[in-house]
């Protein structure tokens, strides 16, 4: 014979489930309080990026008033902004400034602080107070004499005089750099002379592949401020709109009396994408370059 199971009242059977639910909303607000913070900044910096889009998809009657969701939705304004303006050519451009400028600064910084963080010679200090006094120097100081210079070889007008400077002395990457290569033991490097190896193999096989989340921090602070560079190539091509750069793009949506604010907007917000995409797969040796970045003086 068969025995059969009591179903037990509901009022039983659901207990087990409060509980569970107590706890999930008890987590929840167990992150939000303790997430607190990020989540005020993250809604801070999130908010000017919110409304680039949302203006980028509005009419042009409609940008810049009180409502600020969009009526209609104009997803066409993307694709108009390359008939108004040659952007693929002023792209192509910003790629080329950003990249080769990144590049240069990498092969001239790397070296420069690998010997103030890692070699004895006589004048180091000093050298590294130049340094830092060129850090402090802002650029419109020396533009002039710097103009004159690019214009006597006749390199004006072309993007040359932004991307060779990198190739030659970047203060703020090698003051960067040899903060991070100071927390590399000296130890690596002594041993690595032990066994023979010259300065030149020490830094290629020992010092960058440790320095490597400083690197990149440096690589991408450099990659930042070339692509968003706008007094650099307006002083050097500001009369020749085939070597704009993305930046100087805007200037095409604004007039004298009238600005096209979706069309600015969505050139803006076509700009911004390249360099959120490289901080989003760059993000995490960005983080760890800064932090330990500094952390020996």
């Amino acid at each position: 014979m068969t025995a059969t199971l009591a179903k037990p009242p509901a009022d039983i059977a659901w207990e087990p489930e409060q509980p569970r639910r107590k706890r999930n909303v008890g987590g929840f607000l167990n992150w939000v309080a303790t997430h607190a913070l990020g989540l005020a900044l993250g809604l801070m910096f999130a908010t000017p990026v919110v409304f680039v889009f949302l203006t980028a998809v509005m009419s042009d009657d409609q940008a810049f008033t009180s409502n600020l969701w969009p009526t209609e939705w104009h997803w066409e304004n993307f694709v108009e902004v390359f008939d108004k303006a040659p952007l693929f050519q002023y792209l192509v451009n910003s790629l080329t400034y950003s990249l080769l400028a990144t590049a240069g600064m990498l092969i001239s910084s790397i070296p420069a602080a690998y010997a103030l963080a890692k070699l004895q010679w006589r004048g180091r200090n000093v050298a590294f107070i130049l340094v830092i006094g060129a850090m402090m120097l802002p650029p419109q100081v020396v533009a002039v004499p710097l103009y004159d210079t690019w214009s006597s070889l006749g390199l004006t007008g072309t993007l040359w005089p932004l991307i060779v400077p990198y190739f030659l002395f970047d203060a703020f990457s090698i003051f960067l750099l040899r903060q991070f290569m100071l927390t590399i033991p000296q130890s690596y490097v002594d041993a690595a002379r032990v066994d023979g190896c010259s300065e030149f193999q020490a830094l290629v096989r020992i010092i960058v592949p440790m320095a490597k989340p400083g690197i990149a921090a440096t690589a991408l602070f450099c990659f930042l401020f070339t692509w968003n560079d706008y007094f650099g190539p307006l002083l050097y091509t500001g009369e020749v709109k085939d070597q704009w750069t993305l930046s100087l793009a805007l200037a095409t949506f604004k007039g004298m009396h009238i600005v096209q604010w979706n069309s600015s907007m969505a050139v803006t917000f076509l700009t911004m994408i390249p360099a959120v995409v490289l901080f989003v797969f760059a993000q995490k040796s960005f983080v760890k370059g800064i932090t330990f970045t500094g952390v020996k003086g």
